[in-house]
């Protein structure tokens, strides 16, 4: 995960620093990685930053997270990884940002549904609104047509976590 934000992060800086020295557009630059023309660098920096994949991929590192924040009763840790889906979403939504339609019912209903048993404290009530989460996340899969993608509730803890 690291080396993906490393990744990103160097990416942006290239481009930033690409952008303010540019003077000719058809200039050429002479870069490591990204290529020779204007063209060339902003295309492959937009590869690197990669689909909506990418963002999937961090959102089910927060999912996983999320849920076990919830029942060990974590509120702030579990309030932080919601809040961080909802970024990585909108994130995504700027490369993609078709993937909005589907997913709004997930991020207009489904979150501050489960926001709301976050911030009440409720361990029981966070785990029944936790499996609404998890459906909410398939019919969005449905949606977009990647319903072979099925969300669960995590069996396993894959961080150390906890209280």
């Amino acid at each position: 995960m690291k080396r993906i934000v490393w990744i990103i992060f160097s990416a942006t800086m290239a481009a930033v620093v690409i952008f303010s020295c540019q003077t000719d557009p058809q200039k050429e630059y002479e870069t490591r990685w990204a290529g020779e023309t204007m063209e060339e660098i902003l295309g492959n920096i937009e590869e690197q930053f990669g689909g909506f994949d990418q963002t999937m991929m961090e959102t089910g590192y927060r999912y996983n997270e999320l849920y076990w924040a919830g029942k060990d009763e974590n509120w702030g840790y579990a309030e932080y990884q919601l809040d961080k889906i909802l970024s990585s979403l909108e994130k995504g939504f700027v490369r993609r940002p078709d993937r909005r339609a589907s997913s709004a019912q997930f991020t207009d209903q489904a979150a501050p549904r489960l926001m709301e048993t976050i911030v009440s404290g409720s361990r029981e009530a966070f785990l029944q609104s936790f499996n609404r989460f998890a459906s909410s996340c398939n019919t969005c899969h449905a949606m977009e047509e990647v319903g072979f993608i099925q969300v669960i509730v995590p069996e396993l803890r894959t961080s150390l976590a906890e209280l």
